[in-house]
């Protein structure tokens, strides 16, 4: 079966039973494919020392904490809050194993910094050479620090706080992790905020989200489209994240 087939085979039911009359074991085969696809979409855009089997276990505990805590009640697929819980445990995998260096989550923050306050003080997103200047590195350093940052994902637990305390989207989705009942809500709120931001993005860069997250296609095949290598295509990816951050970061922080 095709990854990109997938991600649609597992149709479990559109009526769900309450949580105790699942079958786990069922669970589990049903939703295997679902499980794999996700696991192999995250492989993609971390280190290679990061074990395929170790997301696909970290998504079965997903899919299985799903399965304890379904309210059919609130009116959703049991499909679409498992995708949900399965692929949030694979992040929280991921985050435990910190395998993005403090340096480099350092280095995001102050790169996202800098796009947000030229975008600000300009009044449109700034362009490379204006980051390099403001930063005082050349645009070939400014290059190998967006190339350093191209698994970073735009809605993540990952960002470095010097103080220690989470502020923006950190904190927005800590709130909507913690508080279910609040979840469907804050979650409708971030995707309109994030809908805003990516239209406000240079359109190269709309464009390359919306064939990387919405097209489902590989940098590869984006740099095909664009005329550009896959190492150009991960730095317009990482520069497009960084500034959606920063405008996520400052409008959930209002």
């Amino acid at each position: 079966m095709a990854p990109r087939e997938a991600a649609t085979a597992c149709e479990y039911h559109d009526y769900v039973p309450p949580p105790a009359a699942f079958d786990k074991e069922a669970l589990v085969e049903e939703f295997i494919p679902t499980i794999k696809y996700h696991a192999a979409r995250i492989k993609m855009r971390v280190p290679p020392n990061i074990d395929m089997d170790d997301l696909v276990s970290s998504g079965v505990v997903g899919l299985l904490d799903a399965a304890d805590r379904f309210d059919p009640s609130r009116g959703i697929k049991f499909k679409t809050y498992a995708e949900f819980r399965i692929r949030g445990t694979m992040l929280d995998y991921l985050r435990e194993m910190d395998w993005f260096p403090r340096s480099i989550r350092q280095s995001s923050t102050r790169l996202r910094n800098a796009y947000s306050r030229l975008e600000g003080l300009l009044g449109r997103p700034p362009e490379e050479n204006e980051v390099a200047e403001d930063l005082d590195i050349t645009v070939d350093e400014l290059h190998k620090r967006l190339a350093m940052l191209s698994g970073l994902s735009v809605l993540s637990h990952d960002e470095y706080q010097e103080d220690g305390d989470g502020s923006g989207i950190q904190r927005f989705l800590w709130e909507a992790a913690k508080d279910e009942a609040r979840e469907e809500e804050l979650l409708k709120d971030l995707k309109e905020v994030l809908a805003k931001s990516i239209d406000a993005l240079p359109q190269r860069e709309k464009q390359l989200i919306a064939l990387y997250y919405f097209e489902d296609l590989t940098m590869r095949e984006i740099g095909e489209i664009f005329g550009l290598g896959e190492p150009r295509i991960c730095q317009l990816h990482a520069q497009a994240v960084l500034r959606l951050r920063g405008k996520l970061h400052n409008q959930l922080e209002r």
